[in-house]
């Protein structure tokens, strides 16, 4: 692996324990609108990573949803209102983080979640995020396409002053993430949920330089040589 300079991180499910809200919420959703049809994993994978716009509109298409994608994200954000601001990092991240800031390492915040929902969800975590150098949001400026597009990473990229590609590290859960990671020339770093990895096959990276179980298994000191 190149020389790492920079880090970009994802948020839902690699910083924030946020993906168990959105199943939640979902499946409280299918329970009354679709006969209590289960939110399965292979649906979900495919969502991970995306704009509000574009998993709303899959989800209602893929259960036959009873209503305006504009209405599902409606309902699913007034419950996720009471959720989201209760969510806690995951294990790993608040070591990892802190040490790469301390190490005056570059770091963003990537993520396909609207500037409104980052601030609901960030909102008990305000310091740990502070410690960030920038905050890419998927309604800022710049982003026209979500995840697996690399519109998200290469913005993040600008932000943090426009550094290689090859020397850009980016912290991905979702495949469609990872897709992005890829599309924008940076090395990966894939830390899939064990749903998804048993779903998309063990033992496969899907191009990613390191695949781990959790962020508290990543060595920073050796992914920068």
């Amino acid at each position: 692996m190149a020389c790492i300079t920079h880090c970009i991180f994802d948020m839902d499910g690699l910083l924030l324990d946020t993906e168990r809200v959105y199943t939640e919420v979902t499946q409280i959703v299918l329970d009354k609108y679709a006969n209590g049809a289960k939110f399965t994993w292979d649906v979900k994978s495919t969502l991970m990573g995306r704009t509000t716009l574009e998993s709303a509109s899959m989800v209602v298409k893929a259960y036959n949803l009873p209503m305006t994608v504009k209405e599902y994200i409606a309902i699913t954000c007034e419950i996720q209102e009471s959720l989201f601001p209760h969510v806690k990092p995951l294990p790993g991240v608040e070591r990892l983080i802190r040490h790469l800031h301390a190490k005056n390492i570059p770091m963003a915040v990537a993520t396909s979640s609207s500037r409104e929902k980052f601030e609901l969800k960030t909102s008990l975590n305000k310091k740990l995020f502070s410690l960030f150098d920038s905050i890419v949001c998927g309604d800022d400026k710049g982003i026209v396409n979500g995840k697996p597009s690399p519109d998200l990473f290469l913005v993040a990229q600008e932000k943090l002053g426009s550094p290689p590609s090859d020397q850009c590290l980016v912290f991905e859960d979702a495949l469609n993430g990872v897709e992005a990671g890829l599309s924008a020339k940076m090395k990966v770093v894939w830390i899939p949920d064990a749903n998804i990895l048993a779903l998309h096959g063990e033992g496969k990276s899907h191009g990613a330089s390191i695949v781990l179980n959790s962020l508290e298994e990543f060595a920073p000191e050796v992914s920068r040589q």
